[in-house]
């Protein structure tokens, strides 16, 4: 059984096309794999039964759906998850937005979507924003901060540029995360699992090199061994 310190550490992504493929896959990984994220794909498809189960299993349970709507909507609806008792909720870091999620929360950990991990600078120009990839980032990780949000989502090129900013108690959760030699998909700014560690992330989310994998158990040890390594 992995160490359960870095096995914590390491989040799968539950990005599969229905709830029975999300069940077969979280009793093939077992004990090796503790804390799961369900984004809009399976969401939608009777994820947030699946959720309440896992959580009757013990596991930690991450809810991906990237709340952004007026503040009366979010606060709502970020409440409704709280309910659940789910551990993590993400919402867009746009300060109304995250405000009124923080009204709802409760004990219910918010991350705050900084930049997607499929963005570079180019796509924020054509987006219209003025700002590159870092300095949006930052901008927006003082506002989360200033708003009273437990954590961010960013790729792990930005983490040592936003930790000092942010201090140590505001959790740093990474997708862009690929084992060495990987295929990176459509993430554009990625690091290995020792390497995002390494530049001080609290949580990782790794998907597809896991769930795709001939032997999804076997690439999620070998993941948490290399996060106990770094």
């Amino acid at each position: 059984m992995p160490n359960g310190l870095a096995r914590d550490r390491l989040i799968v992504a539950l990005d599969v096309e229905s709830v029975e493929a999300a069940r077969a896959l979280v009793a093939t990984l077992g004990d090796a794999v503790s804390f799961y994220k369900i984004g809009m794909e399976l969401a939608y498809g009777g994820g947030l039964t699946l959720a309440r189960e896992l959580k009757d299993q013990g596991k930690r349970v991450f809810i991906d759906l990237k709340l952004h709507d007026i503040g009366a909507t979010v606060e709502r609806a970020t409440r409704q998850i709280a309910r659940m008792g789910m551990d993590f909720l993400t919402v867009h870091a746009y300060p109304q937005t995250m405000a009124a999620a923080r009204a709802g929360a409760g004990d219910l950990k918010l991350l705050a979507v900084t930049v997607m991990t499929s963005y570079d600078d180019a796509d924020l120009a054509a987006a219209g924003y003025a700002y590159g990839v870092a300095d949006l980032v930052a901008r927006r990780a003082g506002q989360a901060k200033a708003a009273g949000i437990d954590g961010l989502i960013l790729s792990p090129m930005e983490l040592s540029t936003i930790r000092p900013l942010v201090g140590p108690g505001m959790l740093l959760v990474t997708p862009g995360v690929r084992p060495a030699g990987a295929d990176a998909g459509d993430q554009k700014r990625v690091m290995t699992p020792a390497q995002a560690i390494s530049a001080t992330a609290d949580h990782i989310v790794v998907g597809r090199p896991i769930t795709r994998a001939a032997d999804p158990r076997a690439a999620a040890v070998e993941i948490v061994s290399e996060i106990e390594g770094s």
